[in-house]
């Protein structure tokens, strides 16, 4: 309902306030003489050849918390720190991605409480000083306003666990630049950080059109969307995320019957009479997801599974209308879709790079733990083999244009 709201209240205003002010500033003129325009990957293979020969110089990696419950060091975190210094030795910078609500909740660090909030902001200096000479930047946290990566927190909590972050990191991140990201617009996150926004290097912003729900897409929307977003924070505007699935298809309805039927239910309305019967049938992988973003909500579930897009991951599909026009779901279709987004991202002054997901291909969704299910195993620029697809071949093109455009643009 926020977002909603507020983004009726403010969405269309700053789209149109878009084409009406300067399309950069001082901060992101000295954001990309700095960092150069970010050619980034997210998830890679360290030192892998591929990466630096598809022109791509950035990684985004999950920065785990340092600190276990009880005070020992977390091994994770030790492994992160060794992986950056290996992507360092690649001429590869990496963009860490701090620990959600969730994570730091269980290394018992509770922000709601005045002495959760007091560690919070000493782990938040730790982290700066102690990475500082390894990345390149921070996104603090990731697309906070998605239950899955709330939980527990609500929307109000969830912009102060932001901020305090930011408070504590500013002062001391010397050449590393930080910011935070939204999935998509996400109004009400970005209206509640404005007291933050001078804590930011840049503002992220994740999209995915043609890809999640049952709506298409059009590639002009990102234009729009960042355009939104530049308007509505003045800052530098970074795609933390972006992405086409290279891969999937409608089902028939007999196809879906046949997976209801699998799991002992005749048809949505009977999975829905007893939904939690229903999620109880469901993989294991797939049930633990459910409960874990809804709990023991009838509703929520009901409303989780069957009117949004996890229906995509219970039939295995990508919708016919989940798509932008010309630009199908296949390994062509999804190199076409880079060629232009890249280009068209690049041509806004006010925006300071690109990070696409993902490198490779996975062998089972990460939500729904399937091995078919298209929705989150064939966004790659490479197969699970390793092996290039053409979307590799279109980045490793659109990157060296900016190369050369920005080696031109120097030399003037």
């Amino acid at each position: 309902k926020d977002q909603i709201i507020n983004s009726i209240k403010y969405l269309p205003t700053n789209i149109i306030k878009s084409y009406f002010i300067k399309k950069s500033s001082a901060e992101t003129e000295a954001f990309r003489e700095k960092t150069g325009f970010i050619r980034g990957v997210s998830t890679a293979d360290e030192g892998n050849e591929l990466l630096s020969g598809a022109n791509i110089n950035w990684v985004r990696e999950s920065l785990p918390a340092p600190f276990m419950a009880d005070g020992r060091v977390n091994e994770k975190y030790t492994e992160f720190k060794e992986k950056c210094l290996r992507y360092a030795q690649h001429g590869i910078k990496v963009m860490g991605i701090t620990p959600l609500p969730n994570e730091y909740l269980n290394h018992g660090i509770d922000m709601r409480t005045p002495e959760g909030e007091q560690k919070l902001r000493e782990v938040s200096r730790f982290i700066m000083e102690d990475v500082r000479d390894i990345v390149g930047g921070l996104q603090i946290a990731n697309e906070l306003g998605m239950p899955r990566f709330m939980i527990p927190y609500n929307m109000d909590e969830c912009i102060r666990f932001l901020g305090i972050q930011m408070e504590e990191m500013y002062p001391l991140r010397g050449e590393v630049v930080i910011g935070y990201n939204s999935a998509g617009p996400q109004v009400d996150l970005h209206l509640g950080m404005k007291p933050y926004y001078k804590y930011c290097d840049y503002v992220g912003m994740d999209m995915y059109l043609g890809c999640f729900f049952s709506l298409p897409g059009f590639a002009w929307m990102f234009d729009i969307m960042v355009r939104y977003l530049w308007a509505f924070t003045g800052k530098p505007i970074l795609m933390q995320e972006f992405g086409y699935i290279g891969g999937g298809k409608p089902k028939t309805k007999k196809e879906k019957m046949q997976i209801l039927n699998s799991y002992g239910f005749k048809d949505e309305k009977d999975a829905q009479k007893d939904i939690m019967k229903f999620v109880d049938a469901l993989p294991p992988h797939f049930r633990n997801h459910v409960k874990f973003v809804c709990g023991d909500n009838v509703q929520v579930t009901k409303d989780f599974m069957f009117a949004g897009d996890m229906t995509n991951h219970l039939y295995k599909e990508l919708p016919r209308i989940t798509v932008i026009p010309g630009m199908p779901h296949t390994p062509e279709g999804q190199a076409k879709f880079f060629t232009n987004v890249i280009d068209r991202l690049y041509k806004l002054p006010f925006m300071c790079g690109t990070i696409i997901y993902c490198y490779s291909d996975f062998h089972y969704c990460g939500y729904c733990g399937q091995t078919d299910c298209p929705t989150e195993t064939l966004w790659g620029l490479v197969d699970t083999d390793r092996k290039p697809k053409p979307s590799y071949y279109a980045v490793k093109e659109a990157y060296g244009k900016i190369i050369e455009k920005q080696k031109a643009k120097n030399q003037k």
